[in-house]
């Protein structure tokens, strides 16, 4: 059969999902291999080392580095407060004694002879990874993380803004193709469906509400402009303090959602989720996504391995014009180039959209929907 490969999104009510939970660098992992976490247990912990301040003092106290070492009070390794005397002088009359105070509590970490600058360490930040997901510890990982696994819905995201948070899925509307007006209280600590657009003032009144996020279909330029405050360019988003996750499934503008997703949100729809809005824009290698942990027994797929490629018959979304955001399968993946309008030679293949049109589009304006 043709074969080709191509960046895709995975959407499926079934899965087996494994999510790595790693330190930025080596700590303490606290739970074992086969417990059960919840998403917001923490599972590992480290120490990141506090910011440093220097000063010179020499300069303060008009003397040479070499005779830095005799003003001083503190010595290297020694604690201090922010206020604490470091290095004073010791003149006849104490009237014209000069004190050097410590502008930070921390860690005396160095002084230098040579420069005659004291260097000192704030105290260590902690750093805890949360489990993210409800699930099973499948792996430890030596001082560094864990592996947990769990199994139930995983739909990834076109683009998304936000860190990761959870909360109960609450749908706002009946069809893919509606659009919330309005947000209330009902909303308040839950991960809000809006339908086919995400607006700046549905995401006010969001924030106002205390979801914690919303899933929409899709979201004007100029809004998320608004939202952010500055243009996005070519980023990791996922770290924007926004005051709640933003997860667009299909695209910019006003978009239904893809029937398959949103009957998964809908089959979820007061179940607890877990959502991240970390997108990779360039590469493409990494999409927000939503987890909706569940019992539930059906024909699962592993979530994390590599994908099989694009074959005929596979179901995609164009993420170009002129069809964008439209969802077809593939009816045939020719071998040969074709010249497209910009004069280059590229692989393309065709697509045959749900009311019968049939269309040549490049391999590279096309996402496959992993069913």
């Amino acid at each position: 059969m043709a074969h080709a490969y191509t960046p895709g999104l995975r959407v499926t009510r079934h899965a087996v999902i494994q999510k790595e939970r790693r330190l930025p660098l080596k700590g303490e992992v606290v739970v074992e291999r086969g417990v059960e976490v919840r998403r917001d247990q923490v599972v590992a912990r480290t120490e990141l080392p506090g910011d440093v301040a220097t000063m010179n003092i020499v300069n303060r106290l008009g003397i040479s580095p070499q005779e830095l070492a005799g003003y001083m009070l503190k010595k290297e390794g020694d604690q201090v407060v922010e206020g604490e005397p470091l290095a004073e002088t010791r003149p006849l009359i104490k009237w014209f004694k000069t004190t050097i105070e410590s502008p930070v509590s921390g860690t005396v970490e160095s002084i230098s002879p040579v420069t005659g600058q004291v260097i000192l360490r704030k105290a260590p930040k902690p750093v805890e990874v949360l489990a993210y997901v409800d699930g099973v510890v499948d792996e430890v990982i030596a001082e560094e993380g864990v592996r947990i696994e769990t199994r139930g819905a995983y739909i990834q995201g076109i683009f998304g803004v936000g860190g990761e948070c959870w909360g109960a899925l609450h749908l706002a509307v009946e069809d893919a193709n509606a659009e919330t007006k309005t947000i209330g209280a009902e909303a308040a600590g839950k991960i809000v469906v809006v339908g086919s657009l995400i607006t700046l003032e549905i995401v006010e009144q969001a924030r106002q509400a205390g979801a914690v996020g919303l899933i929409g279909g899709g979201i004007r330029d100029q809004d998320l402009r608004d939202l952010l405050g500055y243009d996005l360019g070519v980023a990791i988003t996922g770290a924007e303090e926004i005051g709640l996750t933003v997860i667009v499934t299909e695209g910019f503008g006003r978009i239904a959602m893809a029937g398959k997703t949103f009957d998964i949100l809908r089959a979820c729809s007061g179940m607890e989720a877990s959502i991240s809005g970390a997108t990779q824009i360039r590469a493409g290698v990494l999409r927000p996504e939503i987890i909706v942990p569940s019992a539930t027994a059906g024909d699962e797929e592993h979530v994390g391995g590599d994908s099989e490629g694009l074959q005929v018959g596979n179901v995609l979304r164009v993420i170009r014009m002129p069809y964008f955001g439209q969802i077809g399968r593939v009816s045939g993946l020719p071998a040969e180039l074709q010249e497209v309008e910009s004069g280059a030679m590229v692989r393309v293949l065709e697509v045959e959209f749900d009311g019968g049109e049939q269309v040549v589009v490049p391999r590279a304006n096309v996402e496959l929907i992993e069913e």
